[in-house]
């Protein structure tokens, strides 16, 4: 399943030298930008005001340039699940990556890495697939998510499983360097250790204790 009219296409990416080089692949394919955008809230609006074929956006966008651009497709799924979107990014941003292929019922959606896009015809066929409403992913996304949906736990030691048990306690860092008779770096180390273990995206240190524990509770 896939198109080869041309589209519509509103984009989304902050770096400019990139959302040039992107435009100019698109038209090159015979679409049509109509839009081209730098920041999520300004992506919202385009769709708005130009209702296109197919939204292309990238992950991180400002103002904190984490996973705005994934969170505003999410929204516009939400919105509108028949719109079809293709996500462009560096990485597996997974805070809202199953949110987005679960959106819609699945259909219309995609999600690659951006080396994909050197892979011309590889990018614009994934581009036509979305947009005719297939579901396009990137083998190493499936790989994360599907690694992401076993115990978030199963990766912690025992001691990391111990602290963030006191942790969920609502324990201090120096309420459980007493308990366990270590030191407070040592306990510092322990949880820097649980919050890359779990994925956890880098926010303000009170916000991803809680988000820990959260782990915790569920596992």
């Amino acid at each position: 399943m896939r198109v080869d009219r041309a589209l519509r296409v509103v984009l989304a990416e902050d770096s400019v030298l990139l959302r040039d080089g992107l435009i100019a692949l698109l038209e090159r394919c015979g679409h049509r930008v109509v839009a081209a955008v730098g920041d999520a809230e300004s992506l919202i609006t385009a769709v708005g005001e130009h209702d296109p074929d197919i939204v292309l956006t990238d992950v991180r966008m400002p103002p904190g340039f984490q996973d705005e651009g994934l969170h505003a497709a999410v929204r516009l799924r939400e919105a509108r699940p028949t719109l079809p979107v293709l996500v462009l990014s560096q990485y597996v941003q997974r805070t809202y990556a199953s949110d987005l292929l679960d959106s819609g019922d699945g259909t219309g959606v995609g999600y690659l890495l951006k080396d994909r896009v050197g892979q011309v015809e590889e990018f614009t066929e994934a581009l036509g697939e979305v947009a005719a409403g297939g579901t396009v992913v990137d083998p190493e996304v499936v790989r994360q998510l599907l690694r992401r949906r076993r115990d978030p736990l199963e990766r912690l030691t025992p001691r990391e499983r111990e602290v963030l048990g006191l942790i969920a306690q609502g324990k201090s860092n120096s309420a459980i360097a007493r308990e366990l008779v270590v030191s407070e770096a040592a306990v510092g180390k322990h949880i820097g250790s649980i919050l890359a273990k779990l994925d956890l995206p880098p926010a303000e240190e009170t916000h991803r204790r809680v988000l820990a524990v959260l782990a915790y509770l569920r596992a």
